[in-house]
């Protein structure tokens, strides 16, 4: 299978690209701006003009300037695909031409729901620690500083190692060796 180049690519979307409302005319102006200014040896002053007369309509100018970016060449083509892809970046991912992915038993779509994630085992691991947090937190700030209550809620913490796992047990008999040795 050969690679297709980005004249190629864009012959092939130029249909897609010039359909009824899929790009807006702030998107287009945007993308002839930066063709314009980052790559004026692309669109010069004059070729911008005309390519963003208000008189002409957006379809028509659309049309005018993919068929100057085929003429002009392959970096012209890739360059109009780095502006779309800036300022159009759904619908650059909508595109015919863009390949398939690899995978063809992949069955759902990314989501984006790595980033929200909490942890890998869950929202409900995370519960659990969250509220087991919270208990030791209101354990040890509410309680009262009555010398009575104390070496109980220290009992209390002291069988916890037991029940908690290993990393957990460490900084709780810290916190217990700390606190006895306080008179």
């Amino acid at each position: 299978m050969t690679a297709q180049t980005y004249c190629d690519r864009l012959l092939q979307d130029t249909p897609f690209l010039t359909d009824r409302g899929r790009l807006s005319e702030q998107q287009v102006d945007r993308i002839i701006l930066q063709l314009n200014r980052y790559h004026p040896q692309i669109l010069t002053d004059r070729a911008a003009e005309k390519f963003r007369n208000p008189q002409a309509a957006l379809r028509v100018r659309l049309c005018d300037l993919l068929g100057h970016l085929q003429r002009s060449g392959e970096r012209d083509c890739r360059e109009f695909y780095r502006a779309l892809y800036l300022h159009a970046q759904p619908l650059h991912g909508r595109l015919p031409s863009r390949p398939a992915p690899q995978n063809s038993d992949c069955t759902e779509l990314d989501s984006g729901m790595e980033g929200h994630e909490l942890s890998g085992r869950g929202p409900l691991h995370f519960l659990g620690c969250l509220g087991v947090a919270a208990g030791l937190a209101l354990l040890i700030y509410c309680c009262p500083p009555d010398p009575k209550v104390l070496p109980g809620a220290r009992r209390v913490l002291g069988f916890s190692p037991i029940i908690l796992q290993r990393h957990v047990s460490r900084y709780l008999l810290a916190f217990l060796a700390d606190d006895m040795r306080v008179p």
